[in-house]
């Protein structure tokens, strides 16, 4: 370890407030306090979702309008590290050489306090680790690496775990534990219902015009039941001011849904997390406008059941979240680098989908996309298919018909922040397929979608943004198992210097893949991996078929430069 520890810190919003004068700073290494960690930063992959703090610096939500000029960020939440000193307090916990990757999805008493973000991030040599990422809400936000793990994997453990957690139920799906329901039903029903399981859960049962046989159910559970008949669809916004002060409802079941305004309508009203259920047997009159953003980040969940027992909607076994085996799964914007990681994932699943379609409108990613990944296509006997919409005679909905004898689509990703695109995957999906809504568009954004399947065919529709430290461990034990392979997602490496030009270039989609940094190597320039061979061939003569990345490649880097990391 030298003396030096370089760092660019960010002093306000804009790529120009990224280090000083454009080049990173020296500072001193600290020393750790008893509670305290020094690290050593080994690689950190750049991330997308960094774009938004740089262009709104204090003003970002996780930033809580921080003076930067004054109290500096730092960026870089996907890092692999090393513990070089340990703090007399930890000594039973940590081990001097010990490796980490950081899950930076910090809480602390319920507020976010993000790696990266709220606590400076991995684009410095060097750094301490204490309290605020030892003590939060989910215990300490650290995962220890296996010995045959490598530095860029581990860095990609992050990113990697967001696309994990994409697959994983983050929904509720059973009425809540004490929450508020609500039943809304019609003037006049066609059909007897059972509410079987789950009713008693509710702590206040709400009944607009509900069935009398619900109504009798909803007395016997013993819980508070208020009845509201005659509501208007414009009386909705009253109702639930009055019982959950605008939070919205936990639950909601309507029955005999007919008209798609009302729907629309009672959607609004869903508590973050919480569910409407849609029991009936007729088509919806049009199309529902529904909360993308809210799908994404609130995990609302919308489920239902064509037959009479209410209950028969909840429960993950009715609501799937996984691709399906054997079946055809489209990504919309798969050339990105997190497009990548999704359809890298799918081919590489042990019982994943038989037929990989991709999409994006720029060719030279899908051309990366298909070399990178055609041997692991492949191994795995699965068809991928390449399509840019843009420049095709043949449209992405004609495209799905094609390869799926008209039946649709079994699963659909949409992998850009773009309520158009996802109003358009919505229509690419079979009756009891499922849309994943992996990129976040904000809460209130709105788009046209048929939710009609969801109660007769039970179509899905899944969102989820963030991950924990298990979706990471999940893609560690999958690497280690050799069911994984990270780092095929990896297009351009750099060092210390070249930092903030490497965030340049993702911001400009320079590279069609992920930019991993390594602050130890200061003068290591900005190179493509298909560079490597003129600069770099003595690392390059280990890189995969395609110029995928691997261990060997990442062993012969640090002989190059003579680390001992």
């Amino acid at each position: 370890m030298t003396n030096e520890n370089w760092t660019w810190n960010m002093y306000g919003a804009g790529l120009e407030n990224i280090g000083k004068d454009a080049h990173p700073e020296s500072i001193d290494i600290p020393k750790p306090n008893s509670e305290q960690l020094l690290v050593r930063i080994d690689a950190v992959s750049l991330c997308f979702s960094d774009v938004k703090l740089i262009n709104q610096g204090g003003k970002h939500p996780k930033l809580y309008n921080r003076d930067l000029s004054k109290e500096p960020g730092r960026l870089g939440h996907e890092v692999a590290l090393t513990v070089l000193e340990v703090g007399d307090a930890l000594k039973d916990q940590f081990k001097v050489g010990e490796r980490y990757a950081v899950q930076p999805d910090i809480y602390q008493n319920g507020m976010s306090t993000a790696y990266g973000y709220t606590i400076p991030g991995g684009l410095i040599q060097y750094h301490l680790i204490g309290k605020e990422m030892m003590e939060t809400d989910h215990g300490i936000c650290l995962l220890k690496l296996p010995e045959t793990m490598g530095t860029v994997e581990s860095a990609l453990l992050e990113p990697w775990g967001c696309v994990w957690a994409s697959y994983t139920q983050r929904r509720r799906l059973d009425p809540k534990e004490g929450g508020i329901l609500w039943i809304l039903g019609q003037a006049d029903h066609e059909r007897t219902y059972d509410f079987s399981k789950g009713l008693d859960a509710a702590g206040t049962i709400i009944l607009s015009d509900a069935p009398a046989e619900i109504k009798a159910l909803a007395e016997k559970t013993g819980k508070t039941v208020i009845e509201r008949n005659g509501l208007a669809v414009a009386d909705y916004d009253a109702l639930s001011t009055e019982f959950t002060d605008g939070k919205g409802f936990d639950d909601i079941v309507l029955i005999e849904p007919k008209s798609a305004e009302q729907v629309t309508e009672v959607a609004r009203l869903i508590a973050r997390r919480g569910t409407l259920n849609m029991v009936g047997t007729r088509k919806l009159d049009g199309l529902v406008d529904a909360d993308v953003g809210r799908l994404h980040y609130d995990y609302i969940a919308f489920i239902g059941t064509s037959g009479t027992d209410i209950a028969a909607s909840y429960g993950e076994e009715r609501n799937r979240c996984e691709l399906r085996k054997g079946g055809t799964a489209v990504f919309i914007g798969a050339g990105g680098p997190m497009g990548q990681m999704h359809v890298q994932r799918a081919i590489e699943m042990a019982d994943g989908p038989a037929r990989v379609i991709v999409t994006d409108i720029n060719d030279e990613r899908l051309e990366e996309i298909t070399s990178r990944l055609k041997a692991l296509t492949e191994a795995n006997g699965r068809e991928l298919i390449a399509l840019n919409p843009a420049n095709s005679e043949l449209s992405l909905e004609d495209c799905v018909k094609q390869n799926t004898n008209n039946a649709g689509a079994d699963d659909v990703v949409v992998c850009v922040p773009s309520a158009k695109l996802m109003e358009e995957a919505a229509t690419l999906m079979a009756p009891d397929g499922m849309l994943v809504l992996f990129a976040g568009v904000p809460n209130g954004t709105l788009a046209k979608v048929d939710l009609s399947p969801v109660y007769l065919n039970n179509m899905q529709y899944t969102g989820t943004s963030g991950l924990t430290i298990h979706d990471q461990t999940m893609v560690m034990e999958n690497t280690v198992a050799g069911n994984l392979a990270p780092a095929v997602c990896v297009a351009a490496i750099g060092g210390m210097n070249v930092a903030r030009d490497g965030i340049k270039a993702m911001m400009d989609s320079k590279y069609p893949g992920k930019i991993v940094i390594f602050p130890q190597f200061v003068d290591l320039p900005l190179m493509g991996l298909d560079e490597l061979k003129e600069k770099l061939p003595d690392v390059a003569e280990h890189l995969g078929a395609g110029n995928v990345w691997t261990r060997e490649a990442e062993k012969a880097l640090l002989a190059h430069f003579g680390a001992d990391q």
